[in-house]
């Protein structure tokens, strides 16, 4: 298959993008390589894809470039580029309504002419559920931030262009991805490093915040499963296994045998209380289910972050 996978250059479009690869397919790595955090890190993503014949990077911009050539002759298009996060959506959301929204608009009125495609995938989050984010589908949407309200914002946009133009899309609610190569200003990112640094980890709460969380592969073969989903369906995406903030700590710190320093700190506006993926549906339809759980996932990301930071200092 012919796949464009925007956000190619990321935590997860590099997995995906990887695994695709590897499955035999074509892939051309859409990515602007936006300035949200350390480009160095998403270079060095790159390079890793580069080595392969039948992967090719499109530096484009979803918001001003055309996107005519880059669909002409795709069969699957899976969209991950957005703006991340939802601490700053609160104060860049101009940055947000533009990635998330309108460079969302502007692939789908690209696809709407481009008949090769077979299934475009987008990576929503568990976020456009809001505060409390435990069960099924049919939980009510209420994002508590404005990452939140872009993410669904795009999602409705897709299900319009599958409803009035046919465009074959299909939505996932990510939970709590993490794993090697997961964004250095999320939690467990943060969390590893700082114990392996020796430096405090700043915990926003009481620290008993639950997460669903699913490890990147597992995140990933859901993503690639979709391109077999009836167009128009919404699915949960999580790991089925949930722990509070105090568990991942106590985790790390027999994994690093080191105690880790915390530092409390309020609670951040729009965070996000419990969150948990009933995936019944995707389970029963699509037959993923996930495969890693909280204790080895930890371990890969702890083992990629601790070799990351020795070839920084060397």
């Amino acid at each position: 298959m012919e796949c464009l996978v925007t956000g190619a250059a990321g935590f997860i479009g590099s997995h995906l993008s990887e695994q695709l690869l590897k499955a035999g397919h074509r892939v051309t790595g859409l990515d602007c390589l936006t300035s949200y955090y350390d480009r160095s890190i998403k270079e060095n993503n790159l390079r890793q894809l580069k080595v392969h014949r039948w992967f090719q990077h499109a530096p484009l911009d979803l918001c001003s470039d055309s996107l005519d050539e880059v669909v002409r002759g795709v069969d699957w298009v899976f969209h991950l580029a957005a703006m991340p996060g939802l601490v700053k959506s609160w104060t860049h959301y101009d940055q947000y309504h533009s990635n998330n929204i309108v460079g969302t608009h502007r692939l789908l009125e690209a696809l709407k002419d481009a008949p090769s495609v077979d299934r475009v995938i987008y990576a929503s989050t568990s976020s456009v559920y809001g505060r409390y984010a435990s069960g099924d589908e049919t939980l009510p949407l209420k994002p508590s931030s404005p990452y939140g309200v872009t993410k669904l914002a795009a999602e409705n946009l897709c299900r319009v262009y599958a409803e009035e133009f046919g465009v074959p899309c299909v939505s996932l609610r990510y939970f709590s991805v993490y794993g090697p190569r997961q964004r250095p200003e999320m939690g467990y990112n943060r969390f590893i490093d700082a114990i392996l640094r020796n430096e405090p980890i700043f915990l926003n709460g009481d620290g008993r915040q639950t997460r669903g969380n699913t490890y990147v592969s597992d995140c990933v073969a859901a993503t690639i499963a979709a391109t077999e989903a009836p167009v128009g369906e919404v699915y949960n995406v999580g790991g089925g296994e949930l722990v509070t903030l105090w568990d991942v700590l106590e985790i790390l710190e027999r994994l690093c045998n080191k105690k880790a320093i915390i530092r409390r700190e309020p609670v951040r506006k729009g965070d996000q209380r419990h969150t948990g993926a009933d995936v019944t549906k995707i389970q029963r339809q699509l037959g993923w289910m996930p495969r890693i759980g909280i204790e080895e996932g930890l371990s890969r990301q702890l083992a990629w972050q601790s070799e990351w930071l020795q070839r920084a200092a060397a």
